[in-house]
């Protein structure tokens, strides 16, 4: 039971660093800085997580990798019409 509520921590705290720049990303509108490969990776990798909660059935993980995941898809979204916009 302990465990859970590691996990719960580290979800918490990994979950909440992508905050900051996903609301930075949607105030300015830009990801000029933010590397395409690391977003990608980072969603892909995520969504793994998610897929290996679910198969564990783990709250924590399933719990941290779903609203990390979200975020990284408006931080992947933004990226991907910014690059779209590179030539405008």
């Amino acid at each position: 039971m302990e465990s859970e509520y590691i996990g719960y921590l580290a979800g918490l705290l990994t979950t909440f660093a992508f905050v900051p720049q996903a609301l930075r990303m949607i105030r300015t509108r830009q990801a000029r800085d933010v590397s395409m490969t690391w977003a990608a990776a980072m969603t892909a990798g995520v969504f793994l997580w998610l897929c290996y909660g679910l198969v564990k059935n783990s709250v924590p993980l399933i719990a941290a990798n779903g609203i990390t995941l979200f975020l990284l898809f408006i931080i992947l979204f933004v990226k991907i019409r910014d690059q779209g916009n590179a030539g405008s």
